[in-house]
């Protein structure tokens, strides 16, 4: 069973930066594109960004496109979200996802939560 565990959410000031680690087990992360999502409180759940496992390639929202940068390390089988310049409307509870052959999400983390201060 594929379980991924979300870390690196808290606190950061608006201008800052803060790096979100997801941890995969029970599977090699680099059989699956991988995505971050979040929610905010009375959201619903949204695409932040998504790595392909094929050739890396990557997508965001652009909400936060040139602000966050996604990355994988199959070595540590860990899925990263670096964000830089965050702002008051990217607090929310993110999460991390594992997609399947048909694109749909089948696995999913518990999410982290990052708060950020004006």
């Amino acid at each position: 069973q594929v379980q991924l565990v979300e870390s690196g959410g808290g606190l950061v000031q608006a201008g800052g930066s803060l790096r979100l680690s997801c941890a995969v087990s029970g599977g090699a992360i680099s059989n699956y594109d991988m995505g971050w999502y979040r929610q905010a409180p009375g959201e619903e759940r949204e695409f932040v960004a998504a790595n392909r496992r094929r050739d890396g390639t990557t997508g965001y929202a652009d909400s936060v496109k040139g602000r966050f940068t996604i990355s994988r390390d199959n070595a540590e089988n860990t899925l990263y979200l670096q964000m830089d310049w965050p702002k008051p409307e990217d607090a929310a509870l993110y999460y991390c996802a594992a997609k399947g052959p048909t694109g749909s999400v089948e696995y999913w983390g518990r999410g982290t939560q990052v708060t950020v201060s004006s």
